[in-house]
């Protein structure tokens, strides 16, 4: 993908790192890195067109909201960020990140759910036999995942493969610190009449320090209901709706094209559900 400091009304000083399918990261004068959140939206490991108004600046309030409140060590450093992306950008120290996706599920849906199907666990984790979609598990599981290269499907992952990728002592450290993580933001929500389904975390490391990185509890990393006792499809606040649509239409996962182009209502549909799950999170009004 060519991303250039231009493209976002940043000085040359500015250099580009890396992008992924719905961020941007440079390289500021100081060494940190600057998280630029664009309009795109990805599905099924796919980028999406046409862009998600206001998308980026969302997410992004919405991930600074969450790290202001979890009291855990994330990422981001006090220094200016440029106006040309003041409100969809933050920035963040250098880390190595630990090549996985922590993925935590307090209910029975997406992924798990069809694996559920098929071998009566997730992730390595036996669950007892006989729930249905959407079911609240008996506790919250740790189901990690790969994080793949843009374009192409992460996988999810045992625990014993996670520790072959990032040691058995930190693959510990990881599982526990998003657990708490989990249980901690489902608390939080359960008070707004939110229910967090499941979410996956990133995390890198400084100095031997664990920290949250990246985007975080957002409706593009995790599933928000509004029912806590779903037996349906509950009504969701993340981006579940545009899987559905691109469903609805006879795309399949694996189909070697690309997925529709999303129609006008779609798109304005999908940043309505944004701005919702914002004021619902946040308790504030999007301006």
């Amino acid at each position: 993908m060519n991303i250039t400091p231009q493209d976002y009304g940043l000085a040359l000083e500015y250099q580009h790192h890396y992008s992924g399918k719905v961020r941007d990261i440079y390289i500021t004068p100081s060494g940190n890195y600057l998280f630029v959140a664009s309009d795109r939206i990805s599905a099924f490991d796919c980028v999406l067109s046409p862009n998600i108004p206001d998308k980026g600046k969302i997410l992004t309030q919405i991930s600074l909201w969450w790290f202001e409140r979890l009291g855990v060590k994330n990422h981001i450093v006090d220094e200016a960020i440029p106006e040309s992306v003041k409100d969809r950008a933050m920035i963040g120290r250098p880390l190595k990140m630990f090549e996985v996706e922590c993925v935590v599920r307090g209910y029975l849906a997406g992924s798990g759910w069809k694996e559920y199907q098929q071998t009566g666990n997730v992730c390595g984790v036996t669950l007892p036999g006989g729930l249905k979609e959407f079911a609240k598990l008996p506790q919250n599981i740790f189901t990690p995942a790969t994080k793949e290269a843009l374009g192409q499907h992460d996988e999810n992952i045992n625990f014993t493969q996670m520790e072959a990728i990032v040691g058995k002592d930190r693959a510990l450290e990881l599982r526990d610190v998003s657990l708490t993580i989990f249980q901690s933001a489902s608390d939080l929500l359960s008070e707004r009449g939110l229910t967090l389904a499941d979410t996956k975390f990133e995390f890198g490391e400084h100095d031997g320090e664990i920290y949250l990185a990246d985007e975080v509890l957002t409706p593009d990393s995790s599933r928000f209901w509004v029912s806590d006792n779903p037996t349906v499809n509950p009504e969701s606040f993340d981006k579940q709706f545009v899987r559905n649509w691109i469903l609805s239409t006879g795309w399949t996962a694996e189909n070697s094209n690309p997925p529709p182009e999303l129609p006008e209502e779609i798109v304005s549909k999908t940043r309505d559900l944004y701005i919702r799950a914002f004021e619902r999170i946040t308790g504030e009004v999007w301006r």
